[in-house]
């Protein structure tokens, strides 16, 4: 890589100190801070202070995408940096945060270059409120249902006061339809909504290319079959579940009573703090859940035992039933 791009790698023994040793690392975001300081430490590259480097490096000295993003600049504007540099593609996400100079580049050379004063990269700069100010757009619309006005109007009272919703009734009488155009009447995301959606998204590597802010209401499906790690999150390095992706948004739990057992109670604690807590033996991690809870079920007569605790579940209990006619 160091020979694609022009330089030399010193050929005598590196120690890299990735401090403070007690935090566990991971992911590709070290191999341009690596790559950084060892050019700097060879006098290739003029040092500079107060800078954040984020990016994975391929063989021919490029740099690609890294998760995170968002996250990551703003534990850098805590830390009081002041410079960041990222690839070309993170720049818009990046520079969502505020109070950074973001500065975006394809390769090392270039980077080392713009380092060293002979040649010089133009800081990126977005308006976040530009892109919160948008009309977000949805695949299916309230205004698209037809008929059920007594499950149409629950479902404004439950968007109204952030009220969970248990449906029961046959397959086909809508209940699908009705729970995915419910995030079209929930109020619009602020500006802070959206950049805490986005961070998770962005952690999850699940942020859409070119949607550097995701100003949608969230809508989770999970399949009945999901693990419990999967549903509140976990991972051996906690990474947010599904109740996370649904923070300011829907999780919709079809076929409810054929969740198992497990993963419905852990989904209690959750529902009350609205936060979820993961602990392991490495570290300990909180992500938020703040989520409005659709539930779908097939009626009484067909519902098999464990529908005794659903009941359990914070705001389902004593929950009227809608029943289409």
């Amino acid at each position: 890589m160091y020979k694609n791009q022009g330089f030399i790698f010193p050929m005598k023994r590196l120690t890299v100190n990735l401090a403070p040793a007690d935090l566990p690392k991971q992911g590709p975001a070290y191999d341009l801070p690596i790559a950084v300081g060892i050019l700097w430490a060879s006098g290739q590259a003029s040092p500079l202070s107060s800078s954040v480097f984020i990016g994975e490096l391929s063989l021919d000295g490029s740099v690609r995408h890294v998760d995170g993003i968002l996250f990551i600049v703003s534990v850098a504007k805590e830390e009081g940096f002041q410079r960041l540099f990222v690839p070309h593609s993170d720049a818009p996400e990046a520079s969502l945060i505020g109070g950074l100079e973001v500065i975006p580049f394809e390769s090392l050379a270039q980077l080392v270059a713009h380092l060293n004063g002979s040649e010089e990269i133009p800081t990126y700069e977005a308006d976040p409120e530009a892109l919160a100010v948008r009309e977000p757009v949805y695949s299916v619309d309230f205004s698209d249902v037809r008929g059920q006005e007594h499950v149409k109007r629950a479902l404004e009272v439950a968007a109204a006061g952030g009220h969970n919703v248990l449906m029961s009734g046959p397959p086909g009488a809508g209940k699908t339809l009705l729970a995915r155009a419910l995030p079209t009447i929930l109020p619009t995301m602020s500006i802070d909504e959206a950049l805490e959606v986005t961070k998770i998204y962005s952690v999850r590597g699940l942020l859409p290319s070119g949607t550097p802010l995701i100003i949608q209401r969230s809508f989770r499906s999970p399949h009945h079959t999901i693990s419990h790690a999967g549903l509140v999150g976990g991972g051996s390095w906690p990474k947010p579940g599904e109740i996370s992706l649904a923070h300011h948004g829907v999780l919709f739990l079809d076929e409810l009573p054929e969740f198992g057992h497990r993963v419905l109670e852990v989904m209690r604690q959750p529902m009350e703090d609205r936060v979820v807590t993961i602990s392991r033996a490495k570290t300990t991690m909180t992500f938020p859940a703040n989520f409005v809870l659709i539930g779908a079920m097939n009626p009484w007569g067909s519902c098999h035992y464990r529908w005794i605790n659903l009941l359990a579940l914070p705001g389902l209990a004593g929950m009227p039933r809608w029943v289409p006619r």
